[in-house]
């Protein structure tokens, strides 16, 4: 047992370990709050091959791209574990797993949720070690710690990979942006011809979504302070998108579905801020080095808000009552328990943050006071 600097006790090194494998498959923002535990098995395994078990998505991110991932291996989707992407082909988790298991894993690293459906197939692995996150629901691995709703999941994920000795080096979440990314930004943005920011105004729950009229008034004001605003957004996003262009009134640009993952990383890249909701661009644009402002419920800025304040303001709505049926949806400590604040509705929880805080975050960040970072 060792100390880390960051986070304290730190277990001891698994031996002899050529190969990590690693489960985590599923959204951008959950990836991308797995990258300081990635790093931190880099910094104590330097020798090993770390396998990302992923989605394909995650294997066209990574190509060609410097960081803790040596290689996606594509895990089949199925419950608990990943949904499909649009138009991949079936694949069988029995297969998957005969061929995982003749890749000789050492160490299995399962930080994917509570572990009900993931720690079986973490234990299909074949590694000699099992590591990771448990629920109450869920079956043991080696090495496990309890999951707990309300934990950062930066610091969730560096307590489990902590427990094979790979104390954390940090907490900030990092992507590198390459070359390709930048190239590919500016083939569809052009050049500027002012300072740029980005607005994304969509969310997969529509409950993190703030009024699109309310990215309106920010991208109104914002272009009046003389920047170029891009409305960021995925194809399935393209109505909220279209919603903030029309009350605008002002020229902002569109992209809807433009952009590759990476190309989007050098998009971010070369903005002053992007202002979001508490969705994967958000956490994105925070890794690729941008200052953000983003809206958040305040349940998820306890597990997902950015901890740094010289560059990034989270800005918190205090609802927690469903604005349809009044239910508390305040989840519960312990994932799995009936009562834990679940309703049918889905409606926004973060209607109530304010326009004029949001600005005041955006121009505070855009033009910082003298000695200011």
């Amino acid at each position: 047992m060792v100390t880390s600097p960051l986070l304290g006790p730190t277990a001891g090194r698994v031996p002899d370990v050529q190969r990590i494998a690693v489960l985590r498959a599923n959204a951008l923002g959950d990836f991308i709050f797995a990258l300081p535990a990635l790093e931190a098995l880099r910094a104590a395994y330097p020798g090993a091959e770390i396998v990302l078990l992923g989605a394909p998505w995650h294997a066209k991110l990574w190509r060609d791209r410097p960081g803790p991932v040596d290689r996606v291996l594509v895990v089949p989707p199925g419950p608990g574990i990943r949904e499909p992407e649009p138009g991949e082909p079936e694949s069988s988790t029995d297969d998957f797993l005969a061929a995982a298991a003749g890749e000789g894993f050492d160490l299995a690293v399962q930080i994917h949720g509570g572990g009900a459906n993931s720690n079986p197939l973490i234990s299909r692995l074949g590694a000699r070690v099992t590591v990771g996150l448990r629920s109450e629901d869920a079956p043991p691995l080696d090495r496990w710690i309890r999951y707990v709703y309300y934990q950062h999941e930066v610091i969730r994920f560096l307590e489990v990979v902590a427990l094979v000795g790979a104390p954390a080096t940090t907490i900030v979440p990092a992507l590198t942006v390459t070359d390709a990314d930048r190239a590919e930004a500016a083939q569809v943005l052009g050049p500027a011809g002012r300072p740029r920011v980005a607005l994304h105004p969509g969310a997969t729950d529509t409950r993190r979504r703030w009024p699109a009229e309310r990215f309106a008034e920010v991208a109104r004001e914002l272009h009046r302070d003389g920047y170029e605003v891009l409305v960021t957004g995925t194809p399935a996003e393209r109505e909220v998108v279209d919603r903030v262009v029309a009350a605008a009134g002002v020229p902002v640009l569109p992209q809807v579905g433009t952009l590759s993952l990476g190309g989007l990383a050098g998009c971010y890249a070369d903005c002053a801020l992007v202002v979001s909701n508490d969705t994967g661009p958000l956490h994105l644009a925070a890794a690729v080095g941008v200052s953000t402002v983003g809206v958040y419920w305040v349940g998820n800025l306890i597990n997902t808000g950015n901890p740094l304040r010289g560059r990034h303001r989270p800005i918190s709505s205090w609802m927690v009552h469903c604005p349809v049926c009044g239910v508390d949806c305040t989840p519960g400590i312990y994932p799995h328990r009936p009562g834990d604040g679940e309703c049918p509705h889905r409606d926004s929880f973060v209607t109530d943050v304010p326009v004029a805080e949001v600005l005041e975050a955006a121009r505070e960040l855009l033009n910082p006071e003298p000695g200011a970072p």
